[in-house]
């Protein structure tokens, strides 16, 4: 099946227009109302004072080319179907329509229906007074001894160049020499992976073997000059950039990084990357993109395009625009840093002893580490299998910095923090950081002056928070939050350890789990398992309870 959104083939370029149109953001665009056929974009405020710039050719390359349409840029453009030239008819109604005593200028690329269509619409426009040049972008160097070289991304630079030189006032003669100026100092070379999807056809395995990119593929999905068998970035680029720096020799150059309509922007950043520490780093003065300008529908391909650089051009296409598809230049400069500190998270403390504490640390531990076999099987039911065993180790950890005297006995904050880190580092997975985060955010509460039963149920808000679980999801917050309010409503331990084993036993009882492996078990499978995290934590309030 196609891969392609459309209703109608026959209406996809209309309905594309009208989307355009509908979302251009200055507002300025407009079609012409004269037959469906003839489908023709212009600007809304144009006013004939000046020359008209008008482009135009087969659709699919988009934003080329009513994307250009707008103050600065082109007064209209003339849309063909996909890939396929617009008519003569459609490039003479745009000509009339925009053009005033100042004349217009066609641009068009070197492709035999385009120059062609245009030609002989130019010559019609002549017969109603009517003053009309036109200039030739041919600027696809892919094929050196081809005496017909495409017009392909370079295009866009005309456009911008040619359109500001029209902005600015300047006669029909001066607009088409700054112009074809242009046309002589724009060198194009692209490469592409996958030709393009055309709709309503089907999919095929397409002739580039996987691997390799084909060097200067058309824009129609013409065959490309050559094969480079590498996917590799640098490589690709350094391929590019040898010929197209044969042709500006060491000139200051603006470079266009035109994406052919499929790659992803994170691979454009690299490209764009890799560009600026190519052989022509030292003659980069303007970037523009890398984005979509003359795209091929959805091409897995990119271009380079280099300008020439001169104080015409170089003026032209700084000059803001009011269009929908051209990209601002940036100036070229390496890359900005700022020097930063690396921060090295650890806390502070000095090891301290507490016979109390010291005797709940080791409950704690001993117990996590004697369950892991039996919550290991637990969660074999519900789950992946290995909670004993991520409870354990966190607990073998703890236990072994008790063990050394290397934990903070006397200082409550200090110990919750401490814990807190260590989980993180040996737990693994999800579970590790969300003890941690219970852990870290208590140990900040104590150090902020609460009493630890109100501190620990700080600690499981933040849990709660970030992990995205609460109450009645079947998880260990089934068992950890009643224990915990019955203490802070003034419950002791023995209370607490009640409260705990009894939401455990309340996750036996339900049917959906809302948070961790479970929720993705079926019902069967959970009825009447209690989860093994409320289990873990029940049987530690039984601990602390001896």
């Amino acid at each position: 099946m196609s891969r392609f959104f459309f209703n109608d083939r026959k209406q996809l370029v209309n309905d594309a227009i009208e989307g355009l149109v509908l979302s251009a953001p200055h507002g300025n665009l407009v079609r012409l109302d004269i037959d469906p056929a003839i489908r023709v974009v212009v600007r809304g405020d144009w006013d004939k004072s000046r020359v008209a710039v008008i482009s135009g050719g087969g659709s699919g390359h988009e934003p080329a080319h009513a994307g250009f349409v707008g103050k600065g840029m082109l007064t209209a453009a003339v849309c063909g179907d996909l890939f396929a030239s617009p008519s003569v008819d459609a490039v003479l109604n745009a000509i009339v329509a925009v053009t005033g005593d100042r004349g217009c200028l066609l641009i068009v690329k070197n492709y035999t229906g385009d120059r062609l269509n245009f030609g002989l619409a130019a010559e019609k426009a002549k017969r109603y007074g009517l003053k009309v040049e036109m200039v030739i972008v041919a600027d696809d160097i892919a094929l050196p001894d081809n005496k017909q070289p495409r017009g392909i991304a370079g295009t866009a630079l005309v456009h911008k160049i040619a359109g500001h030189a029209a902005e600015q006032g300047k006669s029909l003669c001066e607009v088409r020499d700054i112009a074809q100026d242009a046309c002589n100092s724009v060198f194009s070379l692209g490469v592409a992976m996958e030709s393009c999807n055309l709709p309503g056809s089907e999919e095929d395995e397409g002739r580039i073997r996987h691997g390799q990119v084909e060097l200067g593929l058309g824009i129609h999905g013409e065959p490309g000059a050559s094969i480079v068998d590498s996917h590799n970035s640098k490589a690709i680029i350094d391929t590019l950039v040898a010929p197209l720096k044969a042709q500006v020799g060491d000139a200051r150059v603006a470079v266009l990084i035109n994406n052919l309509g499929g790659v992803s922007a994170l691979e454009m950043a690299l490209l764009t990357k890799e560009l600026a520490h190519s052989a022509l780093k030292d003659q980069i003065a303007w970037l523009i993109g890398p984005a979509p300008l003359v795209s091929a529908l959805d091409m897995k391909g990119f271009s380079l395009s280099l300008l020439k650089l001169n104080s015409t051009f170089e003026a032209a296409l700084r000059e803001d625009v009011d269009t929908v598809g051209w990209q601002k230049p940036v100036a070229f400069a390496p890359v900005r840093t700022v020097k930063h500190a690396k921060i090295h998270d650890r806390i502070d403390f000095t090891p301290s002893d507490n016979p109390q504490v010291r005797a709940a640390v080791a409950a704690v531990t001993s117990t996590l580490i004697g369950l892991e076999n039996q919550l290991n099987a637990l969660d074999a039911k519900v789950g992946d299998g290995d909670t004993g065993s991520t409870f354990a180790e966190g607990a073998r950890e703890v236990a072994r910095l008790l063990a050394q005297g290397q934990l903070p006995l006397n200082d409550t904050a200090k110990l919750l923090q401490v814990v807190g880190d260590s989980l993180a580092t040996v737990m693994g997975g999800s579970s590790g950081v969300l003890m941690s985060i219970f852990f870290t955010a208590a140990g900040q509460s104590v150090q902020n002056g609460k009493g630890v039963a109100e501190a620990l149920l700080d600690g499981l808000k933040q849990m709660k928070q970030y992990g995205g679980a609460d109450l009645g999801d079947r998880t260990l917050i089934d068992a950890l939050q009643p224990a915990l309010e019955t203490l802070r409503s003034g419950g002791d331990l023995q209370a607490a350890a009640s409260a705990a084993q009894q939401g455990a036993e309340r996750t036996a009882t339900m049917s959906k789990a809302g948070a961790g492996r479970s929720s993705y078990v079926n019902k069967e499978n959970l009825d009447g398992v209690m989860d093994p995290g409320a289990v873990a934590i029940a049987e530690v309030f039984k601990a602390l309870r001896a």
